[in-house]
C-alpha cells in the first residue's frame, strides 16, 4: 500500500507510537485546493495528524475534527478523520505565500502565527468532547504536543513533515505521534528524549527511504518494538447530494422559503473537495415539503 499508518507500543508496554507515510493523500488535497506550497505544508501536517489520531478511535462511526483558527494569512484549516484512516481538510486561504522562515523552511508558522488550536471528538455520545489550547508555535507538530499535555494530560511527542518537489508538487509526507504510559519509568523517558533529539526530521527519514516501521524501530531505539495494526489511509471526502439536502432542511423552513421567492436555482460546494450541487426552485420546494414535515 502507498500511505498508511502503523500503530506499536515498546519499552514492555511503556509507551504508544504512531507513524504514518501519507504522500498520497497531502498530493491529491493539494490538487483539490490548489494550494501554495506552504499552505500545502500546513494542511499536508495537519492532515497525517488527523488520520493517525483518528485512527486512535474505536468506533466506526467515530469522527475526529482537528480545527485552527488563527491571525496569520492563512486565515485558519479544519481536518476531519474518521477510525477507518480517511482523512479530508482545507484551508481558509488557499493562496498564501510567505517567504522562508529563517531556517529556510516553508514558514507554516508565520503562515498561521497566533490562534487557537480545536479537537473535537465526536463519539456518538450526547455532547463531543471538546479540547482546546492556543498555538505555541503554529508549527502544528509543537502545537499538539501541547494539546496532548494539557488538554489529555499525555505526555507525547509529535513529528510531522511536508517535502515539496520544484515543481511545488508533494515529495514526501508522513509523521509519527508517540505517547508515554502514565507508568512510564523515568529511564526510559530519558532514553526515548535522547533518541528523538537525535533524529533527522520526518521528512529526512523518508527520504532516506524509511517506512513507516523504520521510524517506530528509530524513535524506539534500543527498546523491545511490538507492531500491531496496519490501517491504509487515504484522502476521501464523503460528501453526496443526499448529505446536501439533510444540511439544507437543517436550516429551517423561513430560510428555504426566503430561497424559493427569490425564482432562482442555489449552489451548493463542498468545502472538502470542490464538488458542486446545485438546486432548482423546485427541488428547493421539494425540500421545504421535507423541513415542513420533519
Amino acid at each position: 500500500m502507498s500511505d498508511y499508518i502503523v500503530h506499536a507500543s515498546g519499552a514492555g508496554n511503556q509507551v504508544r507510537i504512531f507513524a504514518a507515510s501519507t504522500r498520497d493523500l497531502v498530493e491529491k488535497a493539494r490538487e483539490i485546493h490548489n494550494t501554495s506550497p506552504v499552505a500545502t505544508a500546513a494542511l499536508g501536517r495537519l492532515l497525517t495528524a488527523g488520520a493517525m489520531m483518528g485512527s486512535m478511535m474505536k468506533g466506526e462511526k467515530d469522527l475526529l475534527t482537528l480545527q485552527i483558527q488563527c491571525s496569520g494569512p492563512i486565515g485558519g484549516l479544519t481536518v476531519t478523520a474518521k477510525s477507518d484512516g480517511t482523512v479530508k481538510g482545507y484551508v481558509n486561504n488557499p493562496d498564501v505565500m510567505l517567504p522562508p522562515n529563517s531556517k529556510g523552511k516553508l514558514d507554516v508558522g508565520g503562515a498561521l502565527d497566533l490562534g487557537v488550536l480545536s479537537v473535537i471528538k465526536d463519539m456518538g455520545m450526547k455532547e463531543p468532547y471538546v479540547g482546546q489550547t492556543q498555538l505555541v508555535s503554529g508549527e502544528i507538530a509543537e502545537d499538539l504536543t501541547y494539546y496532548y499535555a494539557t488538554s489529555e494530560q499525555i505526555n507525547s511527542s509529535v513529528a510531522l513533515g511536508v517535502l515539496m518537489e520544484k515543481n511545488n508538487t508533494v515529495k514526501q509526507a508522513g509523521g509519527f505521534i508517540l505517547q508515554l504510559m502514565p507508568f512510564t519509568e523515568d529511564a526510559v523517558i530519558d532514553k526515548l528524549e535522547e533518541n528523538v533529539k537525535k533524529l533527522p526530521s520526518v521528512t529526512t527519514m523518508l527520504e532516506e527511504g524509511e517506512t513507516p516501521e523504520g521510524m517506530i524501530r528509530r524513535v524506539l531505539d534500543g527498546f523491545d518494538v511490538e507492531f500491531y495494526e496496519e490501517t491504509p489511509t487515504g484522502y476521501v471526502c464523503d460528501c453526496s447530494k443526499e448529505r446536501v439536502e439533510r444540511a439544507i432542511i437543517s436550516i429551517g423552513k423561513k430560510e428555504i422559503q426566503d430561497m424559493i421567492d427569490d425564482q432562482k436555482p442555489i449552489e451548493v460546494n463542498c468545502h472538502f473537495c470542490g464538488r458542486h450541487y446545485e438546486f432548482s426552485v423546485d427541488d428547493l420546494k421539494h425540500l421545504l415539503k421535507k423541513a415542513v414535515r420533519a
